[in-house]
C-alpha cells in the first residue's frame, strides 16, 4: 500500500513527459510516429479542403438565386414614409422653434437646409438626365452607363422661393418660413394610377379656430411629376434624386405653438396608419417667437 501510494518527484514528471514528446527508443513524437502524423496531418488537410470547398458552393449556389438589383431586406410597408427638412428632433417628435428678431435662432436651420440642397446641384447630378414628360419612367433594360438605369434631373430651382437660390434665409428672417418635404423611396412603387401625388399642408384638428394654414407650394400644386417613378434600387439607379415639395408657410401666428400636418394626397399613398406617424405624412410642431 505504501509503494501505491508513493508520489513521483517533480524530476521524475519531467523525465515521463520528455520522454512523452520525443521517445528516442521507438521513433515517437507526442505517442506518434513521424509517419503516422503525416498521414493525420493529410487527412485532415484533405478533410477541411473538401468542407470548404462544399461551403463555397453553396454559398456560391445561393447567391446565384439573389437578384442584385432588389434589395435583400424589404420592409412590409406598401405607403412612403415622409421626412422633413430642416429636422430638429425634441421630446415629442419633430420641433422647429425660433425667433425671427435672433438670426443665431434659425441660422442653423436655413444651414441645414443648404447642406440638403447641395446634393441637387447641377455638378451632383451631371449624370442624370433632363425628363421633360409627366408620365412614368419605365425602363426595361440597362441603357445607361455601367449597366444601369437613367435618372431624372430634379433641378433646385423649381423650388423657386424655397431653393436658396433667391433668398438664402428659406423665409425664417420674415416669419414665413420654407420646409421640404420629401417622400422615402420603395422600389418599384407606382403612387397612382395616372395623377400625380402632391401636398397638403393643414393646421391639426387644435388649431381649427384659427384662419386656414396659408401655404405657397413649389413645383406649382406641390406634385411630384410621375417621371421620378417607378424607382429601381440604389443598384440600377446610383444617380437618383428623391423629387421634392417644399412648403412656405404665410400666416404663422407669432408666439403660438401650432401643429401643422404635412399629407401626401395619392390614390396608392395612406396616411391613416396609427402604428406608423410617418406613414404618409408628417407632423411637426412650429413656434414663430417675435
Amino acid at each position: 500500500m505504501a509503494a501505491l501510494q508513493e508520489k513521483k518527484t517533480c524530476s521524475q514528471r519531467m523525465e515521463e513527459f520528455q520522454h512523452y514528446c520525443w521517445n528516442p527508443d521507438t521513433g515517437q513524437m507526442l505517442g506518434r510516429t513521424l509517419s503516422r502524423w503525416v498521414w493525420i496531418s493529410l487527412y485532415y488537410v484533405g478533410f477541411y479542403v473538401v468542407m470548404t470547398g462544399l461551403f463555397a458552393l453553396c454559398i456560391y449556389a445561393l447567391m446565384q438565386t439573389i437578384d442584385p438589383y432588389t434589395p435583400d431586406y424589404q420592409d412590409q410597408l406598401k405607403s412612403p414614409g415622409v421626412t422633413l427638412r430642416p429636422d430638429v428632433y425634441g421630446d415629442k417628435g419633430l420641433q422647429i422653434f425660433y425667433n425671427v428678431s435672433d438670426n443665431r435662432t434659425w441660422t442653423d436651420l436655413t444651414h441645414m437646409l443648404h447642406e440638403f440642397l447641395a446634393a441637387y446641384s447641377p455638378a451632383a447630378q451631371k449624370a442624370n438626365i433632363n425628363c421633360p414628360w409627366e408620365r412614368y419612367y419605365f425602363q426595361e433594360g440597362f441603357d445607361a452607363p455601367n449597366h444601369t438605369k437613367f435618372s431624372c434631373k430634379f433641378p433646385v430651382d423649381m423650388l423657386q422661393n424655397c431653393s436658396g437660390l433667391t433668398d438664402p434665409n428659406f423665409g425664417f428672417e420674415d416669419g414665413k418660413p420654407c420646409f421640404i418635404i420629401k417622400m422615402n423611396r420603395i422600389v418599384n412603387f407606382l403612387p397612382s394610377n395616372s395623377t400625380a401625388p402632391r401636398v397638403d399642408c393643414t393646421f391639426l384638428e387644435d388649431h381649427k379656430d384659427s384662419p386656414p394654414l396659408e401655404v405657397e407650394y413649389y413645383p406649382p400644386n406641390g406634385t411630384f411629376s410621375l417621371h421620378y417613378f417607378p424607382y429601381y434600387g440604389k443598384k440600377a439607379q446610383p444617380q437618383y434624386k428623391n423629387p421634392l415639395v417644399a412648403a412656405k408657410f404665410l400666416n404663422i401666428p407669432k408666439n403660438t405653438e401650432v401643429v401643422i400636418v404635412c399629407k401626401i394626397l395619392a390614390e396608392y399613398v395612406t396616411f391613416d396608419n396609427p402604428h406608423d406617424p410617418y406613414e404618409g405624412k408628417v407632423e411637426f410642431k412650429l413656434k414663430i417667437q417675435k
